[in-house]
């Protein structure tokens, strides 16, 4: 896709997202916009590896949901990338349905692994990572983090083994909007000095803006030159909570619920405003 065409599909992916949530009447619109141009540069951009039509693909690339909240943002471009009808959309958190509030490994085509138990995730493309190299596959292990997560001690052990194992084919990324359910990062837990910590950990980092696609691909496409230095690389994505719509973003008392009809409207507006 152009510039044009993924400035576009985030925009798309956004109105999924707020439909599905407001449909539900539960879930994380706002920490899934947040993340929307990051999943954009990576599905659409020409990054990632993938067969629609071949889900279990043994050499396609892995994509790791660590902060599974954001499931909605997940199914709306798994549904735009080919992997099932977007009808499917419309079932998000219904009984029995498998597009569930966090993802679930085998419930729907695309998705990779169960997650919703903050920060397991970068220890799950650990886990990838190894089973590839035993299995002798050169695919790439990309692992999207929240920022609330990072908090998690279990973050941190696996920043420690992935460099210890010289992971080169994990690339972390990082959704840095400053917020997490209870209010600021820096006041709950504050994470600065974020950068030197990585790197204390032996990984490489870089900072963007996670709004800029044009930023987030040309980092993506750089940490995958880089993967035969055998060292594990982060992408900080700097972004802000609940983007493109204004009276949600850095509102954090909008993480967890979604969005009044009356809401919904509004931000259906600004969206298509956008266009």
């Amino acid at each position: 896709m152009n510039a044009a065409a993924l400035k576009e599909t985030a925009r798309q992916l956004r109105l999924d997202v707020l439909e599905m949530t407001t449909r539900a009447g539960s879930g994380h619109p706002s920490s899934c916009w947040s993340a929307v141009e990051i999943l954009t540069a990576l599905y659409f951009g020409g990054i990632l590896r993938f067969r629609p039509e071949e889900p279990w693909w043994p050499e396609r690339d892995r994509f790791i949901l660590s902060k599974g909240h954001a499931a909605p943002l997940l199914y709306a471009v798994l549904a735009r990338a080919g992997y099932f009808p977007g009808k499917e959309l419309e079932r998000l958190r219904d009984v029995g349905s498998p597009v569930q509030g966090h993802p679930i490994q085998h419930g729907m085509p695309g998705v990779e692994a169960t997650t919703g138990s903050l920060g397991q995730g970068l220890s799950v493309g650990i886990g990838h990572v190894l089973a590839g190299r035993l299995n002798g596959h050169r695919y790439q292990v990309y692992a999207l983090l929240g920022d609330g997560e990072c908090e998690a001690g279990q973050i941190w052990e696996a920043a420690m083994a992935a460099s210890h194992f010289r992971a080169g084919n994990l690339i972390a990324v990082l959704d840095y909007n400053k917020y997490q359910e209870t209010g600021p990062i820096a006041r709950e837990m504050a994470l600065e000095p974020l950068v030197e910590k990585w790197r204390s950990f032996g990984w490489r980092v870089s900072e963007v803006n996670g709004h800029e696609i044009s930023q987030v691909l040309d980092a993506l496409v750089l940490a995958g030159q880089l993967t035969a230095a055998a060292q594990p690389q982060i992408i900080i994505a700097h972004t802000v909570k609940g983007k493109g719509v204004s009276f949600v973003e850095q509102d954090f008392t909008f993480h967890g619920h979604a969005l009044t009809p009356e809401q919904a409207q509004l931000a259906r507006e600004e969206l298509n405003e956008a266009r």
